[in-house]
């Protein structure tokens, strides 16, 4: 039958078959949708709602020893961007607000705003408060914040090489912050929301949350006043000297505490990037030197211990000595002199101590270096340390043990040295450095850092003996006048090393090692103080002359600050000059 246009009928029925051919395309897919392929966008749909928010941990503080902080977690925000939200025409509107604002890379926040699948995106971590509000002030869509912490110091330098900083991910990257990270850090959570295509929280879907664990507190042995004081007064004498570095530690050698361990030039870890690389790190354990004449005090047990030596032993001693195919020298020229031992340690004669060290074999001198710690790191906790260099015997040539014993051709680390003092100080029982003093729990529990133990490495009449001799070094006739502190009995030892130039391996006079080590009251010791230059290029670079005053600085104000009162003893009587 033909068809005609004008059919209302047929048209109905034609009209009614295309309407139920397509109704039966969309009932098939919505089948599909919500049977078959239900469970596959059912997740999709969900994983792009969903974000999951790191909850940051607190970072555990550091403390001084009465509770001071030296570093410290504080509230900051850190500012994201969700560039699905983010239009294409308003993206180089953001970047000009943004980058600016929070001192960013103009391109990486172009970059970071340009990935339309990404739905977050960090801009900035560790943004004060007052800046993230500023932020949010623009009212971009796409621009928000969450709550999170930043590390600060409030005494900007000081201590820095001992602290270090954490790093711009909230990571430690130097000092304590760095070998203490796990115990500092404690453990981030997590809360996982569903957001909306408008970014906003759905408040009646999933949400699921893993609380955040905050870190230990870290209390060290350091008092701030001490650390303070020694810091600027090496502060001073590196530039006084022109000194490429200096450091001094105050130590107690009854426990070996550290009550100060300071290092010039330094840095500030609120803004460290600000300063090079080379002083992020610690000098007083990463950096070895060669202790020069405060080396001597080893070899002095030594002979006195097992070569029969007393303080009135005499030596016959001129200013230089030949051994083998080398010709060893006295800092200074002199006239053949007869100086009792207790004279050579005074007046710090190399030549004296290569004739008291031939009263023991190089195997014993090697014993006595190693039990006053020669040759091992300290273990005082701070990352890099240096065993420094101490080979065994059967390594050394046929003269390498005259100028080991007289502080040369061995290498320590400030802190070793300075152990070295604290041991003769007390009484010959060596106690091991200790830098940390426990953690602090979350309810201001305090849990002691256990004993680091001590051992007796010379006898108690060999230790007294010596506190005697080394107070000669500090008299008119020895080394250090500079270091006498008035009122006090002090005792100590003055180095003055030269420098191995590296390149080829010598002695050349391109530099040296100016130190002095020492402990007061001399007759009943409290405090060891140390101080190192390295490379002092203006006036004096001796040790008695470059060093000692630091000494008499410090020392005065440890002495001053922990109470200490002068003894009232008299001195001992040293012979410096023996008869005939």
């Amino acid at each position: 039958m033909p068809f005609h246009r004008r059919d209302p009928v047929k048209r109905l029925n034609v009209g009614l078959l295309v309407i139920a051919f397509v109704l039966s395309l969309f009932a098939g897919r919505l089948v599909q949708l919500q049977t078959i392929e239900s469970d596959s966008y059912s997740e999709l749909a969900m994983r792009q709602r969903l974000q999951t928010i790191e909850l940051p941990a607190v970072r555990g503080e550091i403390t001084d020893a009465d509770g001071h902080p030296l570093a410290v977690t504080v509230e900051a925000r850190a500012i994201f961007a969700d560039p699905y939200m983010i239009k294409p025409d308003r993206r180089q509107e953001i970047v000009n607000a943004l980058a600016p604002a929070l001192g960013l890379d103009r391109a990486a926040v172009m970059k970071a705003i340009s990935r339309p699948d990404s739905r977050f995106e960090y801009l900035a971590r560790g943004v004060r408060p007052d800046r993230a509000r500023m932020i949010m002030g623009y009212g971009f869509a796409g621009i928000g914040t969450l709550p999170e912490y930043r590390r600060e110091y409030p005494n900007d330098s000081l201590a820095a090489g001992v602290i270090g900083f954490v790093n711009g991910e909230g990571k430690g990257a130097a000092g304590l912050e760095y070998a203490l990270n796990s115990r500092l850090a404690g453990q981030a959570g997590w809360q996982r929301v569903e957001i909306s295509p408008e970014g906003q929280h759905i408040p009646m879907g999933e949400d699921a949350k893993r609380p955040s664990v905050p870190g230990s507190g870290v209390r060290l042995t350091l008092m701030r006043d001490i650390q303070f004081h020694a810091q600027r007064a090496i502060e001073r004498q590196v530039k006084a000297t022109g000194a490429r570095s200096g450091s001094v530690i105050v130590m107690d050698p009854r426990d070996g505490r550290m009550l100060a361990m300071a290092s010039a030039p330094g840095y500030d870890p609120n803004h460290y990037t600000r300063s090079s690389p080379s002083r992020w790190g610690s000098p007083l354990v990463q950096e070895a030197y060669e202790p020069g004449s405060t080396g001597k005090v080893v070899t002095a047990a030594a002979v006195m211990e097992k070569g029969g030596v007393t303080p009135n032993t005499p030596f016959t001693v001129p200013d230089s000595v030949r051994r083998y195919d080398r010709t060893f020298k006295d800092s200074h020229p002199h006239p053949t002199e007869r100086l009792t031992f207790a004279g050579v340690l005074a007046t710090s004669s190399n030549v004296g101590t290569i004739l008291a060290s031939e009263r023991i074999s190089q195997r014993e001198l090697y014993e006595s270096l190693r039990a006053f710690g020669f040759g091992e790191k300290t273990g005082v906790g701070l990352p890099g340390e240096t065993a420094g260099q101490m080979l065994p015997p059967d390594k050394w040539s046929g003269t390498d043990r005259y100028p080991i014993a007289f502080g040369q051709s061995v290498s320590v680390n400030a802190v070793q040295m300075a152990s070295v003092y604290a041991t003769i100080a007390n009484d010959g029982v060596r106690a091991a450095p200790t830098l940390i003093a426990g953690f602090t729990g979350e309810d201001g529990s305090f849990t002691p850092e256990p004993s680091r133990g001590s051992r007796r490495v010379v006898g108690s009449a060999t230790a007294r003996a010596l506190r005697d001799m080394l107070e000669g070094v500090a008299s008119p006739e020895g080394t250090a006048p500079k270091a006498r502190i008035p009122g006090y009995r002090v005792a100590g030892k003055t180095g003055t090393a030269e420098i191995v130039n590296p390149r080829c391996g010598c002695y050349d006079g391109s530099g040296y090692i100016a130190s002095f080590a020492g402990f007061a009251p001399a007759d009943d010791p409290q405090l060891v103080v140390q101080v190192v230059l390295r490379g002092p290029t203006r006036g004096s670079h001796y040790g008695g002359d470059a060093a000692a005053p630091v000494f008499k600085d410090v020392m005065s104000f440890a002495l001053q600050t922990r109470k200490i009162p002068p003894t009232g003893s008299k001195p001992p009587i040293i012979k410096i000059h023996a008869p005939g």
